[in-house]
């Protein structure tokens, strides 16, 4: 209900600034953009989607030849701890336990190709033990806010744009993002952990979040020891070897069985395909509003209240130019890279600005994107409070990101 609220929000908020343009200041493109931007972001939604069906069809017939082989018995033994307390409303034997683990750690990896059709996966898979199936379960929530904070541990995209505009140090974004990121997985944790009654307190949760602090850290430390050439080279080399592994593991398990891996793959590749199909009117949806909506010019609208409420403030405005970056985050991935690019072209790659976005670029992940993508792919209409949460662990994310960038580049 809420996402219907917002849907209908950006077309009346786009059409109202039109009006605003077009009346006061003479604006006779406006409308001209704007209906362009329904037509142009109808077809990226499409291709999104098209480019989606390979993805999904490869990779929901690996994790079926992964399920019938056992590895989500083995991921639930590892997790099950802290999936019993995460989310306690799926069963002990509920599939989904692995999708989630799988979906969380090829997005550690910031292997994102191979975490959407996995999500999408454990979507399912949790929507088959929901009760009320137009309705989004705790647990749904719950995975839908962890994806949210996108949390990656190398975030090599970045990097490499960077390096494509001549950064004096790539990598110098590695540190904050990842801490920023990390604060983001918590408050949508803890935003969650609140609205389910959740104990985060408990020995099992703080043990893994404990462990998984550490893993951060130590890698954070390993890699800020090494070269730039050998951090893009090694975290691309390690992150795939990872990947292959699992997939090589998947097949052993499948071959221990006796299984017909080719058939089965074919068997999981028919879902994946499925529900490629569901994902293309929601997914067109809310990139048609989000397109309107920047190209009527509310965006900057926006933007300049901010500047001006900050500067009647006294506060510092320097960070403001990367409030485009910010706030078109939650809406659209292509959007803010697009964003990024562009302040790193206008205000340098090593300036505060420019270094800055992509800080905020490695902060979070898409809400709305995620969640008409996830949510439309099992029917659900009414979210709850999954909108809510997923935009305060983008704020935390952005906030974060805006201090850490301070803090280490000011």
């Amino acid at each position: 209900m809420v996402l219907n609220y917002i849907w209908i929000a950006f077309f009346l908020l786009a059409f109202v600034v039109g009006l605003v343009k077009l009346i006061f200041f003479g604006d006779t493109s406006v409308f001209p953009a704007m209906m362009g931007s329904t037509f142009d972001m109808a077809k990226t939604g499409f291709e999104i989607s098209i480019g989606l069906t390979g993805v999904l069809t490869l990779w929901l017939g690996l994790m079926k030849i992964g399920e019938a082989g056992g590895m989500v018995k083995i991921l639930s033994r590892l997790f099950g701890p802290l999936f019993r307390r995460l989310f306690p409303e799926l069963p002990a034997d509920c599939p989904a336990q692995g999708s989630i683990i799988m979906n969380l750690a090829s997005n550690m990896l910031g292997l994102g190709n191979a975490a959407t059709p996995i999500g999408l996966k454990a979507m399912k898979e949790m929507q088959e033990v929901n009760p009320n199936k137009d309705t989004a379960s705790n647990p749904m929530i719950m995975f839908l806010v962890l994806n949210t904070s996108g949390l990656t541990l190398i975030p090599m995209t970045i990097m490499v744009y960077r390096a494509q505009f001549g950064a004096a140090d790539p990598s110098d974004i590695l540190l904050p993002s990842v801490i920023a990121t990390f604060i983001a997985m918590l408050a949508g944790l803890v935003s969650v952990a609140i609205m389910q009654k959740i104990n985060l307190f408990n020995r099992v949760v703080l043990a893994y979040l404990g462990t998984l602090f550490l893993v951060i850290t130590a890698l954070i430390w390993f890699f800020s020891r090494l070269p730039q050439a050998d951090v893009t080279r090694i975290s691309s080399i390690g992150s795939n070897l990872i990947l292959f592994s699992v997939i090589i593991s998947f097949f052993a398990l499948g071959i221990r069985k006796k299984l017909n891996l080719y058939e089965t793959f074919i068997e999981g590749a028919k879902e994946g395909f499925e529900i490629a199909i569901k994902i293309i009117p929601y997914l067109i949806a809310i990139m048609v509003a989000i397109g309107v909506f920047r190209a009527s010019g509310s965006m900057d609208f926006i933007i300049s209240g901010f500047d001006k409420a900050f500067i009647a403030l006294g506060l510092d405005t320097s960070f403001v130019p990367a409030l485009p970056t910010a706030l078109m985050k939650p809406l659209s991935g292509s959007g803010t890279r697009g964003l990024m690019v562009e302040a790193m072209q206008s205000y340098g790659v090593d300036s505060l600005v420019g270094r800055m976005v992509c800080v905020i670029q490695g902060s979070a992940d898409t809400t709305f994107y995620i969640l008409a993508v996830y949510f439309g792919t099992v029917g659900i209409r009414k979210t709850r409070y999954a909108l809510t949460c997923g935009l305060i662990t983008d704020v935390a994310g952005i906030v974060a990101a805006i201090i850490l960038s301070y803090i280490f580049f000011a």
